[in-house]
């Protein structure tokens, strides 16, 4: 494993993509950041910049208006980059799957590595899901 490889895994640095919706998500994802739960621990950091993150936290809907500026800040994340989508209206559109705005899902506009269903997840729902992204980039697969 070389340097770069066990740093990213021994430090994720986060980016959150919040698209909307009703903001649970948002507020389970701020949660997960507090001292209470205490995702530092992981080496897990929230970064304001795209070209400073390796993993995207997205939640809400995706709509046509937001997937365009999710795949612009997708492309600016150096590579080997990660996707982890949180909340049911992230993973399929949600109570907003029939509106005519709403994509049926995040996976249609970036791959995504990890899913955390949940309407809104809870936070070591949210920290479970990082963490087995974590497993299967250390398992090499």
């Amino acid at each position: 494993m070389g340097l770069i490889s066990w740093a990213r895994l021994k430090s994720p640095w986060i980016l959150h993509f919040n698209s909307g919706g009703c903001n649970g998500c948002d507020i389970e994802v701020l949660a997960v950041l507090t001292p209470r739960f205490d995702v530092e621990r992981f080496g897990i950091l929230l970064k304001g910049s795209p070209r400073h993150a390796d993993v995207i936290v997205v939640t809400g809907p995706i709509t046509r208006q937001v997937a365009a500026r999710l795949k612009r800040i997708y492309e600016q994340v150096p590579d080997p980059k990660f996707v982890v989508a949180v909340g049911t209206c992230t993973l399929s559109g949600g109570v907003f799957q029939d509106c005519y705005n709403v994509l049926k899902g995040v996976d249609k506009v970036v791959p995504v590595d990890a899913y955390v269903p949940g309407c809104p997840p809870r936070p070591d729902a949210i920290i479970y899901g990082i963490a087995k992204l974590l497993g299967k980039l250390k398992g090499g697969g």
